[in-house]
């Protein structure tokens, strides 16, 4: 799953160059790659992380549910310990920088569809202990005011009370010692938090 297309081919081509592997899909978008992971029963799907509809992290966890014997990989440019611990906890069997080279790439894959768990460089397993200290419904609230809704439109999108929201988003500014709202999305954006 890769929106980019010259790199989304690149993937295929070395990948089914590879012996034992087959790429049975292709998705520009994470809506188009639930529907053909559910048509082709994949047993690794790699994911990027920024991804247009849907982020791969939130597509990984999609996937357990509705193709539960796909192992997933995320193959993204984002090394960040916060994105390697959510990656782990939607159910990601690995984390893998696109620096990684083809065989070792390979490698993983074949890893992941025999159960193990993946991580390239080495070095980013021990990253992903570095938790965030928000609160999920806090960096969910920090999540949508980076993208740029204000406090009325997020009170009414997760059915809760402005006043309620503001005390999330002052906690979440307190917790990440931000100067200012902006500071705080900033940092949490920066740790992969949000």
């Amino acid at each position: 799953m890769e929106d980019m297309q010259v790199v989304r081919a690149g993937l295929v081509a070395l990948l089914d160059a590879e012996f034992g592997l087959a790429v049975v899909g292709q998705a520009a978008d994470a809506h188009a790659a639930l529907e053909a992971a559910e048509r082709n029963a994949p047993d690794v799907a790699l994911l990027d992380i920024d991804l247009p509809g849907m982020d791969g992290l939130a597509l990984a966890r999609e996937l357990t549910t509705r193709a539960p014997a796909c192992r997933t990989l995320m193959l993204t440019a984002f090394d960040r310990p916060g994105y390697i611990a959510r990656a782990l906890d939607a159910g990601a069997s690995g984390y893998l920088l696109k620096s990684v080279s083809p065989p070792r790439l390979a490698a993983a894959v074949r890893t992941a569809h025999a159960g193990g768990r993946v991580f390239e460089p080495a070095g980013l397993a021990g990253s992903a202990g570095t938790l965030t200290p928000l609160t999920a419904r806090e960096a969910e609230v920090l999540r949508l005011t980076a993208q740029g809704a204000d406090a009325r439109a997020i009170a009414s999108d997760l059915f809760l009370g402005v006043g309620t929201v503001r005390n999330r988003l002052s906690a979440a500014v307190g917790k990440l010692h931000a100067r200012t709202l902006v500071d705080a999305v900033r940092i949490a954006e920066r740790h992969g938090w949000i």
